[in-house]
Formats: C-alpha cells, structure tokens, sequence
C-alpha cells in the first residue's frame, strides 16, 4: 500500500464530510471549489501552519508530534478507529521495519477450536485480511464451506463480494455490511502496509468488482465491534443474528466472531432448525489451511 497515497486520501475524505459551520467556522464567501473543510480550515482548527497541514496530508509525516496528530484528530472530529488509523499512518516510513518475508502462516490454536465446538451458535475464527481460520459447522451452515474452497478464496471479503450466494443471504442488508466489511480491511491496512497478500486482495477485488473500488475510496475505518446482522438464509429464512468480535489472547492478528439468536425467539428456532436439518450440532470444522499455508508448504 503507497503510504503517501494512503493518507493524503484517508485526510481528503475525513475533511471532505464536515461543513465549515459544522466546524464553528464562518465560511468565506463565494463558491467553494471543495465539499466540506479546506486545507487551510483543518489547519486554522487544528492550530497549525497551513504549510505544515499541506506536507502532513501529502504524507511527509517525518517529525510530526503526537500533539499535532492529535489536534488534526479533533479538527476533523475523528472516531477512535480514525484516530488510530491516523497514528498508524503518520508513522514516518523510516521508523516502520521492513519486512524482508511475507508474514508467517497463522494457525489456531487446538484450544481454540475446543472452544468452537463447544459454541452451540455460529462461530468462526477471523486471521489478517479477514482469511476464514476456522468455522464451527454451524458457521459453515450458515454462510458456506470455506474448506472446501480454494486456499486463496477462504477470506471473508472474497466471499461477501464475489459470491452470489453472500448477496441472497444479506438482502438489503448487503450494502451496509460490505461497506462496515471494507472499512475493517482499511484500519488493517493502516497497520500492516507491507502486507503482500493484502495488496493482492485489494488489487483483485478492486478490478472484478465495482462496489468494493467505490468503497475502498470511500477510505471509511472501522474497528471490530458487536451488533446485529439480519440474514435471509436459504433453507430457514430470515434469522437476527447478535455477534460480538474477541480479539484471541496469545494470537496476534486473530478473532473469534459469535453470532448468537435473541433467547426463544423465532431467529433461535429457526438456527436449531439448521442445525438439526445439517447435522451441525457439534464439533468444529477441521482446520482450514489457509492461502499463507498453503504457500508456505509449497515452497518448502
């Protein structure tokens, strides 16, 4: 990922959505050639030279103070993920290792997937990128087979946007989770610039399909949260699912996503239905290799 790119636009797209007199400012008269904020507004909020601004934006983060970032922070009203996607940014080129190999494989730990077969609801284990790790059955009832899938395409991203079967499932409710989906990738990609395998699956998905170029541009951050997702599955119907993302203790760059129905409710009758009808009551799947394992068992 080009780090100046990166965040000249993620800086263009937060001052973009804020009116002057959102910011408290009087705006200047005449026509306005840009939507929301100019250079020189974000610099007048945040306390600094325009010219500062300007470099910062353009991505010469060399020797920018915590305090200047945390002033732009509050002059474009950033969130918590925002915020920390900004850090992320502006962490000058030369103070970032670089990375001489591609990132070592990730594997669940067997007392992860203990605790898998141990979910009575949907279950999966998320890696770097959003790769599918591991599912328990449930969770393979419920969105699909990523075993038996080509190493490359058990990742969650590739399934949300290239697989007709991901649009049927989220109905109307596509759109809102793709955009959440890629604002997740986007804060990865603050923190993992020199990840390959992620430069590949943006650069793919942004040539086979329209709406993940849109969203990506949209620069949109996002952390892992909880919340609900309505589903419309084939067999069952619709279902409301609550899930919550754990970051795994021990595992970097993992997390166990549950989706679990309100108590009694038609959305758990028709999940215990699923079960029974594929057999998904217990034991989580066997451990998916993952596209990092299957590269790294390939070339020895």
């Amino acid at each position: 990922m080009d780090h100046s790119t990166e965040i000249r636009e993620f800086l263009r797209t937060r001052r973009a959505r804020i009116t002057p007199e959102e910011a408290g400012l009087t705006p200047h008269p005449g026509a306005r050639r840009v939507p929301g904020l100019r250079r020189e507004e974000v610099a007048q909020l945040a306390g600094v030279s325009v010219d500062y601004y300007v470099r910062l934006e353009r991505g010469r983060t060399q020797g920018v103070s915590r305090t200047v970032l945390e002033a732009v922070a509050r002059a474009l009203r950033l969130d918590d993920a925002e915020r920390s996607h900004l850090f992320d940014l502006a962490q000058p080129t030369a103070d970032r290792p670089r990375r001489k190999r591609p990132l070592s494989p990730q594997r669940v730990h067997p007392t992860l997937y203990q605790a898998l077969d141990a979910i009575g609801t949907p279950a999966m284990v998320l890696g770097r990128r959003m790769d599918i790790l591991a599912t328990n059955r449930l969770g393979t009832a419920l969105y699909t087979d990523f075993q038996a899938r080509p190493h490359a395409e058990r990742n969650f991203l590739r399934y949300l946007f290239l697989d007709e079967a991901a649009h049927a499932l989220y109905g109307d409710q596509w759109d809102k989770t793709a955009a959440e989906t890629v604002a997740m990738l986007h804060l990865y990609a603050g923190s993992h610039p020199d990840d390959p395998q992620l430069t590949e699956l943006v650069g793919e998905l942004s040539l086979r399909d329209e709406d993940f170029r849109r969203m990506w541009a949209d620069h949109d951050v996002r952390a892992h949260a909880t919340g609900t997702k309505h589903l419309h599955h084939p067999l069952v119907g619709d279902l409301a699912l609550d899930y919550v993302t754990l970051n795994v203790a021990g595992a970097a760059d993992q997390s166990l996503v549950i989706l679990t129905p309100e108590a009694a409710s038609p959305s758990a009758e028709a999940l215990s239905i699923l079960a029974s009808w594929t057999g998904t009551a217990a034991h989580a799947a066997p451990a998916p290799a993952t596209a990092e394992e299957a590269r790294d068992t390939a070339t020895g």
